[in-house]
């Protein structure tokens, strides 16, 4: 059975994945164009996901709901345009690290909006994040 971690794990690969491929994609088009072309294949699946699973209907769900899958897609909209502009300018070995720093701002997020909190474990493997991502930015002499 597929807990929330392989789930994770997939994701993750994915994702890096996807920064491999968007970089060889980007090169010579415009970032904007890249991240249109990419969104459209993004909405085709999820719809495609969506009849296949014959999920819920989207007249079902609250308005809370909707605003705030709404205000996430702007934010994924918004990432995804500063993401493929990062790829188009630098090396995907540096892009990515600073990208996935997401995860430390979703885990502050989390602590500030939704109350969770966080072992003296996490708080120190939050830092180590931080401290690996900055690492990969620097310029060896």
């Amino acid at each position: 059975m597929m807990t929330w971690f392989h789930w994770a794990l997939l994701s993750a690969f994915f994702a890096g994945l996807t920064a491999i491929l968007a970089k060889v994609g980007v090169m010579g088009v415009d970032s904007n164009l890249a991240m249109a072309i990419r969104t459209t294949v993004v909405l085709i699946l999820a719809w495609i996901l969506v009849g296949w699973t014959r999920s819920q209907a989207i007249f079902s769900l609250s308005h809370r709901t909707l605003i705030f899958l709404v205000l996430s897609g702007l934010a994924t909209g918004l990432s995804w345009l500063c993401y493929f502009r990062a790829l188009q300018l630098g090396p995907a070995s540096k892009v990515a690290p600073v990208d996935k720093l997401s995860v430390v701002v979703a885990i502050l997020l989390a602590v500030i909006f939704l109350g969770e909190r966080m072992s003296r474990y996490q708080i120190f493997g939050t830092i180590l994040m931080v401290t690996g991502a900055a690492l990969f930015t620097v310029k060896p002499h």
